[in-house]
């Protein structure tokens, strides 16, 4: 079953669930602003996407800018950091057959999904 961990409000997770959905694809959507992952499922997705936490930040938004921008944290603290915010996850990620691909550009999920 493939996942994507989407954001309506984001056009580029808006292309990446109309990809799959042009493909006929089955998944499940998982809307990770309104239901924010576990810590487990969080580290299973690192862990998939072969990055390190801090990679999986949206250092754009507002909230790090102001408050996370000037910090070193260890692994642990900047997924401590992602669950308290969810908002600074980036997006889209597309989960397919244990890989998982971050939607930016939309040729990350298109090489996943082949």
């Amino acid at each position: 079953m493939i996942k994507i961990y989407h954001n309506n409000s984001c056009s580029k997770s808006r292309a990446a669930f109309e990809l799959l959905k042009e493909n006929n694809l089955e998944f499940e959507i998982h809307e990770y602003l309104k239901n924010v992952p576990s810590k487990e499922e969080l580290k299973e997705i690192i862990v998939l996407l072969n990055i390190k936490p801090f990679d999986l930040i949206r250092k754009n938004e507002s909230i790090f800018k102001e408050k996370y921008n000037q910090m070193i944290l260890t692994d642990e603290e900047w997924i401590d950091v992602m669950l308290e915010n969810p908002i600074l996850i980036e997006r889209p990620i597309v989960i397919k057959d244990g890989q998982a691909a971050i939607g930016r550009p939309i040729e990350n999920i298109i090489n996943l999904l082949k």
